[in-house]
């Protein structure tokens, strides 16, 4: 029974991470073909007899291949995200609510990417080669506009959210709160079961948006001690300072990774056949090399996310002198959502932002 339910966790987690490659790889070879074929170009000669404005040429010419690719990947985001859930009893959706759901992201996605990208425009067409300075700064400024609503006008759109009814559960976090320095005024729980069975717990927010949110799903199937120990280790993101370093880190990143892109965008426009950067039919480059410069950077970002990630487990333990519990709250909720306890090292090493089961609990078995 055991080994069937661990070859079961692979077989999924192996095709989800096979189908993302896939995806990933088709996407990046069809936008290349797209651009190198020139029908990008021709895409924009076309839209300029209709659309005189360079702005709404370039909401048109983004919105078509956004509709494009969503046509085109529709087979596999099905079978990805709602086959294969349904398949490995992991999901409460109908299809019908799979399309809905799917339609909210892309609504919500639009409202705040277009803007921005209308912004990002703006500013190549104003500071050409050096555009990577000031869109970085003002992508700093929305990135921490961005956590700050999220909890209070994005994730209620998506999830009723309501204070949580367990007294004791309610004052153990807040005593966990006094101990990290963070003030907690209230907890709350998301419906997380409309969706899916997968347990999970999160600490969104800055300032005074900060919220502790913790799923039905993960309310329901576990005790007042588990939770504790996985509030904690959110906690201890917060005591550590990964708030605050992951801003740090990711501005940095920003700043490095839009200056990469600048320089190699303006090195390649001849060979795709461009005259200028500002051609809207060239910033499909863009992103070409942005997926190229996102991939090498991925193990890095992996790395410093699965360090802090220890570490918060180490204060999870610490903090609650729960060792034995929170090691069985991870195998439980590990077997909850179906992960691989024993992924390849080199999968693990490239794309888990999280440990592996069975390192973080060599790593737990280390703390006295």
């Amino acid at each position: 029974m055991i080994f069937s339910e661990i070859n079961e966790a692979k077989k999924y987690n192996n095709t989800k991470l096979a189908i993302g490659i896939f995806k990933g790889v088709t996407s990046f070879i069809l936008l290349f073909l797209f651009v190198l074929f020139g029908y990008s170009y021709k895409l924009e000669k076309l839209l300029v007899h209709y659309i005189p404005n360079d702005y709404l040429r370039l909401i048109s010419f983004t919105v078509i291949l956004g509709l494009a690719s969503s046509i085109l990947f529709f087979p596999l985001n099905y079978y990805s995200e709602y086959y294969l859930e349904r398949k490995y009893n992991l999901s409460n959706q109908s299809f019908g609510k799979w399309i809905w759901e799917n339609l909210k992201e892309a609504l919500v996605g639009a409202a705040i990417g277009l803007p921005l990208l209308i912004i990002f425009y703006f500013i190549l067409k104003t500071y050409n080669n050096y555009w990577w300075l000031p869109f970085g700064i003002i992508m700093f400024f929305f990135s921490v506009l961005l956590a700050q609503i999220v909890p209070i006008l994005i994730l209620p759109l998506f999830y009723k959210i309501t204070p949580i009814e367990n007294e004791d559960l309610k004052n153990r976090i807040i005593e966990l709160g006094r101990a990290a320095n963070l003030k907690v005024e209230n907890v709350f729980k998301f419906d997380m079961s409309k969706n899916t069975k997968k347990g999970n717990a999160a600490f969104t927010g800055l300032g005074k948006t900060k919220r502790i949110l913790l799923g039905d799903t993960l309310l329901n199937n576990f005790s007042n001690d588990e939770i504790e120990t996985v509030i904690a280790h959110e906690m201890g993101h917060y005591k550590k300072k990964h708030i605050v370093k992951n801003i740090i880190l990711g501005t940095i990143f920003s700043f490095l990774i839009f200056y990469l892109i600048a320089k190699l965008y303006e090195a390649t426009i001849n060979f795709f056949g461009f005259n200028s950067i500002l051609e809207i039919s060239a910033l499909p480059v863009l992103v070409l090399w942005g997926s190229i410069i996102g991939l090498v950077l991925t193990p890095l970002s992996n790395y410093i996310s699965r360090k802090f990630e220890y570490e918060a487990d180490e204060y999870a333990v610490t903090s609650t002198n729960k060792k034995e519990v929170f090691i069985n709250t991870l195998i439980k909720l590990t077997e909850q959502n179906l992960g691989d306890k024993e992924p390849h090292p080199l999968i693990e090493w490239f794309f888990y932002s999280h440990p592996s089961i069975k390192n973080r609990i060599a790593a737990l078995n280390k703390i006295n």
